[in-house]
This record gives structure tokens, sequence and C-alpha cells, in this order.
């Protein structure tokens, strides 16, 4: 049976959380705080997740007009969300070609970038990345960036500071979609979409948006490794 609790209270979500001989499972579902309260507080089986540090990896043989369409509608369509991008790793070989054009469109967007040393010498005005700003999940107009010489680079920088939620890579080569899906264990995987599918309505759980760039995802993964 599942049941909608309507009384959003906290002491109405305490009461919840104790109730270990009827409820079976809880899966909170909004901030950090909500979510860090219940896993502290619950007698019963939770589900949960704290953040949301999304990425966007860049690839070689990316289609770049579609990886800034992805990039500006995963930092700017809503960046208070958990699914918005935190992150953006852009392969060496066409940073000198991506970088600048994002960067442009993103600070004309107000948003504050971050990034490493090569990054910051192809943006004018983008600022120091520090291992802190990496790790951060900002739900706010800023956004780090860094330059990878690989895809296994790309795939160690999301396996160190990502928080599982949703990662995303930008490529016309199969091979290297196929390792990026496989090689993270976070929740949702896509391939050339956006971060903002990770969502219930986008996934066919409620009303889907008709806001989000259509692109195709035929290496997404949704949920656990097979």
């Amino acid at each position: 049976m599942v049941t909608l609790v309507e009384d959003l209270r906290r002491e109405t979500i305490m009461e919840l959380i104790q109730l270990n001989e009827i409820v079976d499972l809880v899966i909170p579902r909004g901030g950090e705080g909500l979510i860090r309260f219940v896993a502290e507080h619950a007698r019963v089986p939770v589900i949960k997740h704290y953040k949301g540090v999304c990425h966007q990896y860049v690839d070689a043989p990316a289609n770049l007009d579609l990886a800034l369409d992805l990039l500006v509608d995963g930092k700017v369509s809503r960046p208070a969300a958990c699914n918005s991008l935190e992150t953006l790793l852009v392969h060496a070989d066409v940073a000198g070609a991506f970088l600048p054009a994002a960067g442009k469109a993103l600070q004309a967007r107000g948003v504050e970038l971050r990034g490493d040393a090569r990054s910051r010498a192809l943006v004018a005005g983008m600022g120091e990345a520090t291992e802190d700003d990496y790790a951060a999940e900002y739900l706010d107009l800023v956004l780090t960036v860094r330059v990878v010489d690989d895809p296994e680079q790309a795939i160690a920088h999301v396996q160190r500071y990502a928080s599982d939620h949703t990662e995303v890579i930008v490529t016309e080569d199969p091979a290297h979609a196929e390792r990026f899906v496989n090689a993270l264990r976070s929740a949702v995987v896509m391939v050339n979409a956006s971060s903002r599918f990770s969502d219930g309505g986008e996934l066919g759980l409620a009303r889907r948006s008709a806001s989000r760039p259509r692109a195709c995802i035929p290496m997404a993964r949704w949920g656990w490794k097979r």
C-alpha cells in the first residue's frame, strides 16, 4: 500500500518515521536538511541521497552545438534543482573551440564560472576553482569547469567528486559513451541529453515539460547497474 502524507509539518514527519511496525520504507524527497533529518531520526529503512553534484562531460568527438544547448539548459533553466549541472568537463582537443563560446553564453545569463588553469586561460573573467568548489552543490548560478585530457580523466573526476545523482556525456563515439555509462554508479547517466531529464515528470512519472531540448538518449541508464 502507498499512502500520500499531505501534512508536511516536522512533527508529523517525526511521528511517521518512527512507525517501524507499520511503515516498511521511507523515501524522503526534498532538500538536504530534510533528508538528513529523516535519516538521523528514522526507525524504519530509508532510501536517500543528500546532494546533486551533477556533471556534463564534452568529449572530443562531440556535437558542440548540442553540447552548448545541453549545458545552458542543465545549468540555467532551474539552477536550484538537484538535477542542475554543477561541473563542466571538456576534452582538451575541443576546449579551445567550446569553452570561449560556452563561457560567453553562460556569463550572459549571469552564471559565475570557476575553473582550473587551462579553463581560465580560455575564458575571460573565470575565477579559480578550489577542491571544495568541485565537490559543492551550489543550487545557484555558479559552475565549475575543468579541462581533461581523455574520457578516463573525466570519469576519474566524476568518481571523485560526484554525489551519484546525474551525469551527462556529450559524444558521437558509441564506445566512449558506453565506457562512461558503465564506469559510473550514479543513479542516472545520460548520453547526449540534458541533466534536467533526471526528473520524475521527464521519466514518465508525471506530465513532461515541453521546455527541455530534445536529444537522443539511447544509452541512458536509470537506477542501479545491471
